[in-house]
């Protein structure tokens, strides 16, 4: 599942950011555009993590889908609505992994 294409920042700032309020010993990533931000973790225990990576990729295609500003704007609203656990993209995003890991341990490549 690693993909050698996938920007990642490794040490952001904004991640770092969110890792603090997270109280500082989360793994973060974070999407912001086309590139995954992280904070408390190497690009290397990203991409070797299925799961995480498919969370992450469902985000990118998100913000493919609506823009930058349209999606994070949407995504702070959803947020603010419902809290960061049922906001309807992280929900989207965590079905998503469920289903690349389940995949996985079935011994099949997950579906694009």
């Amino acid at each position: 599942m690693p993909d050698a294409k996938l920007r990642t920042w490794v040490n952001s700032p904004l991640a770092r950011v969110a890792r603090a309020v997270l109280g500082g010993n989360a793994r973060v990533a974070m999407v912001i555009g086309g590139t995954v931000h992280l904070s408390g973790a190497s690009r290397a225990e990203f991409l070797a993590d299925p799961e995480w990576v498919a969370h992450e990729q469902v985000h990118l295609r998100q913000y493919r889908e609506q823009g930058l500003l349209p999606f994070l704007y949407r995504y702070l609203v959803e947020s603010a609505r419902v809290g960061y656990y049922n906001n309807k993209y992280e929900v989207e995003a965590r079905e998503e992994a469920r289903r690349v890991v389940q995949t996985l341990a079935a011994g099949q490549a997950p579906q694009a």
